[in-house]
């Protein structure tokens, strides 16, 4: 039994292995051929549809060619509960029928290689049969192919949600009791840029991409432009839109157009975009002129984080969320009063500054809401801010959802421009489309794009299009976010119920970060005074870092590195300390004698006067007392004298620098070389006052030497 247990065990310890490499080297297989869309007609089916398009190309980017790369479109059953939807959007398989034959996409795909797909079917007959009811049926674009040593497969996938509001060739039926919409149009960048934006200077960007985005192919001019041209001509969707503006970008942009610098490691340089913020600017001022505009927090700061950066005091919260006056100034338009649209659930020191700093409404996701209050705006439990619920299903659908693998062998990736697709068939299914008899349908829809939606330009264009569609057919009806806000509130109920989102949680890393860059600038201000001559409060001077400190809170950030979140504070901080500074000796130092004291200049070119003492290091051969305080005024620089002690005589080197009370750095350190003929009296006085002693002690310890020397002989006598 024990030779045939060992021989067991060795069969088991050899197979086991070569079983999971097998199973690995299967899932590399999957991973072949990525399918991205270009074109898709139409986007709603309805009854006078005769023809369905797809277009678009198929990547290799597996490491072996594939041969006979095949496509046919595929369509699944008509969904009818969210659960279905949510399965859909999450990339499950689901059970379908074929719609067309498999069409040859090349004979041979290389690695790296890509290919058109395009595939056009006429529904009539049995293939219209597949989209005989009105509702939202799942579509697939399914790619097959043979990997190089390996058997037919499915390769690539990708599914989006159709909304079918009529069967083709049948008659059109105005839908009843449709929910009421809004729609809500973010507009912020990608990630804060600004690397240093000083008082009084000009603003200095970490790169350029800013400009690019506002640019004629920018993510950001996209949005703008398909927005004004859409609202232009449907004064129903117009109506139904509000935009939701970052006070930081409109600031960031209007800064550039007065131009601008860009940091590089070479230094700064002028930037390329000024003019292109100013027809930016001017686009956008057109769009939302006399429309609905609402406020982002500043940067679209995570406020959860920030209340965590100075714990207890709201202060940093209050000036995340009250950025209407820039918008305002910027725009012509004024926001709504007391609404915010933060990202995430706020916590309850959050809602309590909220409410402090004038919010009345907070935006927020209908998943973050308590079950029984998704229906509507309700009053936050403990708090006098009510919430306004966004859509969660259709937020998710316009994220960007996961192509839809065979099994596990294939990836599931992101198909960015189906986003528009899913966001149209998920407000369908919200609106009622399908839904069976006896099924509630919400009697409002808020409709909350993703906050840095990148779908291309042609796809924002036709989701516009297509929702003004729903309106002009009865699907939806429009409502303004000021009417939509002005019914009182459904209830009241808790926040958060959802519970915690792992991705949104506050990075520890980057709030310890900030908050050590608060504690030093408000150690920094506390060093302050105000010059009467130039008038500049101590608050005015560090108020860069402060925004600097929410940009670092960006909910862009979130899964970068810390260290790229707080670039733009540290930069900034720096900027104020390095303006008071010592000036490096340019010569040799001779101090006259020990005593003599050492003359340090001091450059203060702040605003403000500031309190600061000297600190010492390298200082093996002086002496100084670094506990005394000085005050250098605004404007200027002299030399200051400072009591110093030659501990030794010759030549010697110190760094002299200057620190705040709470010990904050001012500047750089200067190295002071220096030469000393003499001692200091203190230094002398304690040399004598050594000596001393040791006489002392030397001369009492002779004197019971000799003492117990006599006592001795006096015995043996």
């Amino acid at each position: 039994m024990k030779r045939f247990a060992a021989a067991f065990l060795s069969v088991l310890f050899l197979a086991v292995p070569a079983l999971a490499g097998a199973t690995v080297a299967h899932a590399e297989e999957g991973a072949r051929l990525r399918v991205e869309l270009t074109a898709l007609n139409p986007r709603v089916i309805t009854g006078s549809t005769t023809t369905l398009t797809v277009a678009g190309t198929v990547t290799n980017t597996g490491d072996r060619k594939v041969t006979r790369p095949q496509v046919r479109l595929q369509v699944g059953e008509r969904q009818t509960t969210e659960r279905g939807i949510g399965e859909v959007l999450s990339g499950a398989v689901i059970k379908d029928s074929p719609l067309t034959d498999f069409t040859s996409v090349a004979d041979v795909l290389e690695p790296g290689q890509s290919a058109p797909l395009n595939i056009s079917v006429t529904l009539t007959g049995p293939r219209a049969a597949l989209f005989s009811r009105p509702g939202v049926y799942p579509l697939l674009v399914n790619v097959n192919g043979t990997p190089e040593f390996g058997g037919p497969a499915r390769l690539g996938a990708v599914s989006m949600l159709m909304p079918v509001l009529t069967g083709p060739g049948k008659q059109a039926t105005r839908p009843s009791g449709a929910p009421s919409m809004t729609l809500l149009w973010p507009l912020t960048s990608s990630v804060p840029h600004v690397y240093a934006a000083p008082l009084g200077g000009r603003t200095v960007l970490a790169d350029d991409r800013l400009a690019d985005e506002i640019g004629p192919d920018g993510r950001l001019n996209a949005l703008v432009t398909a927005a004004h041209t859409a609202v232009q001509g449907d004064a129903n969707l117009a109506r139904s839109m509000c935009f939701a503006l970052d006070p930081d970008l409109l600031a960031t942009v209007d800064a550039m157009s007065r131009g601008y610098q860009v940091h590089t490691d070479g230094g700064n340089i002028d930037g390329k975009g000024a003019g292109t913020a100013q027809t930016w600017l001017a686009t956008l001022r057109s769009l939302v002129a006399n429309r609905c505009v609402v406020a982002l927090p500043f940067s679209d700061a995570d406020l959860n984080t920030v209340s965590q950066i100075r714990p207890g005091d709201s202060a940093l919260v209050t000036k995340a969320a009250t950025g209407a006056a820039t918008i305002q100034d910027l725009t012509g338009v004024t926001p709504q009063s007391g609404v915010l649209w933060p990202d995430g659930t706020p916590n309850e020191s959050v809602l309590a500054a909220l409410s402090q700093a004038g919010i009345r409404t907070v935006v927020t996701d209908a998943g973050k809401l308590a079950p029984a209050a998704t229906g509507g705006g309700v009053t936050v439990q403990g708090s006098a801010v009510r919430a306004q619920p966004t859509d969660s299903l259709i937020a998710s659908a316009m994220s960007g959802v996961p192509t839809v693998p065979d099994s596990v062998t294939v990836p599931a990736t992101t198909e960015a421009a189906v986003a528009s697709q899913n966001g149209l068939g998920a407000l369908a299914f919200r609106a009622g489309l399908g839904l069976p008899a006896g099924q509630q349908r919400p009697d409002h829809l808020l409709v909350a794009p993703p906050r840095r939606w990148d779908a291309p330009a042609a796809e924002l264009t036709a989701y516009l299009l297509q929702v003004g569609n729903y309106l002009d057919a009865g699907l939806v009806t429009a409502t303004s976010l000021p009417t939509l806000l002005s019914a009182e509130p459904a209830g009241s109920g808790p926040v958060g119920d959802g519970g915690q989102d792992p991705a949104a949680a506050a990075d520890p890393a980057l709030v310890s970060m900030l908050a050590n860059l608060d504690d030093k600038t408000t150690g920094l201000a506390t060093a302050m005074q105000l010059d009467p001559t130039k008038r500049v409060k101590p608050d005015d001077v560090v108020a860069p870092v402060r925004l600097a400190e929410l940009r670092g809170a960006s909910t862009a950030w979130r899964g970068l590195p810390a260290d790229a979140a707080t670039a733009n504070a540290r930069a900034d901080l720096s900027a104020i300390s390095e303006q008071v500074s010592v000036s490096q000796p340019k010569q040799t130092i001779a101090l006259a004698s020990g005593n003599s004291p050492l003359p340090v200049y001091v450059s203060n070119d702040l605003p403000v006067g500031i309190n600061a003492r000297f600190v010492l290091t390298n200082n093996t051969g002086l002496r100084s007392d670094d506990a005394k305080a000085w005050f250098f005024p605004a404007g200027g620089g002299k030399n200051y004298f400072l009591p110093v002690e030659a501990l030794r005589a010759g030549r010697f080197s110190v760094d002299v620098s200057l620190r705040t009370s709470t010990d904050t750095p001012l500047g750089s350190s200067a190295r002071f070389e220096l030469t000393s003929t003499e001692y200091g009296a203190i230094t002398i006085i304690a040399t004598v006052a050594a000596g001393a002693a040791l006489l002392l002690l030397a001369s009492r310890r002779i004197y019971r030497r000799v003492k117990d020397a006599k006592a001795g002989r006096d015995l043996v006598d």
